[in-house]
């Protein structure tokens, strides 16, 4: 498996920092995308949550301002999968990050252990 691992960040972002440092010291090939100005689209979004095998809700940044401000823990309540989608696709800075994918599976945020466990793999077959 040589593709290369997509991760879109927020520069600001200190989990997106320590995501981009872990790759590099593991010599694994990335491309960013800032997720501020180029969100992903609802076809990617929910590619990439399929490939997680995690919930949507865990897509959103709940810490974040944008989640907040617009009052999304209220409105999520009753909202469905694609109303979710659609307000995920229409602000990036809703999508808690680093989202980090190939063609094969897909994780989002950062921890060193989901880190080993999903991507170290890409060292030992590059």
């Amino acid at each position: 498996m040589n593709d290369v691992l997509t991760m879109y960040s927020y520069p600001p972002c200190g989990t997106c920092r320590k995501a981009k440092k872990w790759l590099d010291e593991h010599h694994i090939s990335y491309q960013i995308i800032n997720i501020a100005e180029q969100p992903p689209s609802r076809a990617v979004l929910a590619q990439i949550i399929k490939k997680s095998g995690a919930p949507i809700g865990k897509f959103l940044n709940t810490s974040g301002k944008h989640y907040r401000e617009g009052d999304y823990k209220n409105k999520r309540k009753n909202a469905s999968e694609e109303q979710l989608l659609e307000w995920l696709e229409a602000d990036g800075m809703l999508i808690k990050r680093p989202l980090v994918f190939d063609e094969q599976k897909a994780t989002v945020g950062f921890s060193e252990h989901l880190f080993e466990k999903e991507w170290l793999e890409k060292v030992k077959n590059a």
